[in-house]
């Protein structure tokens, strides 16, 4: 059975993983893309524009599948180079938060709901992403079942 994953990262890199296939968390680290399978949805949160002064921007701005699960580091002889996952993204519309806030179970303090995306992948309940993917303008029972 697919999981479901929000993703926190800027506009800005998930524009550029978007144009290339891939995803990448918590700056570039192995062990969160470890935790997501073949198949498994994923979201990507964006906070800003660009990391890390740009501007605020609080929205949904992509959605997404995992192709094959195999994490994988970035080409370029760095050895702390980036690691990625290979991942399908769907056309979509950002979604702002905010109107999504109180619907959204996995966050918990409805105050202090930027606390819910601090970790910077975070499994959310079918429920919830269904909420964000009907947001995004997707069918998550088309898309991710």
């Amino acid at each position: 059975m697919s999981r479901n994953w929000v993703a926190v990262a800027s506009a800005e890199h998930v524009r550029v993983g978007r144009s290339r296939g891939f995803m990448q968390v918590c700056h570039g680290k192995a062990a969160p893309l470890e935790r997501m399978r073949a198949g498994d949805g994923f979201a990507f949160y964006s906070p800003r524009m660009s990391y890390p002064d740009g501007e605020p921007l609080q929205a949904f701005t992509a959605i997404g599948r995992i192709r094959n699960g195999t994490v994988y580091q970035a080409a370029g002889g760095d050895p702390a180079g980036p690691f990625r996952l290979d991942v399908d993204y769907f056309p979509a519309q950002p979604a702002p938060v905010r109107p999504l806030i109180e619907e959204l179970t996995f966050i918990r303090s409805k105050t202090h709901w930027g606390a819910a995306f601090r970790f910077g992948l975070v499994r959310v309940p079918r429920e919830d992403f269904a909420t964000i993917a009907t947001a995004m303008g997707r069918d998550a029972a088309v898309d991710f079942t």
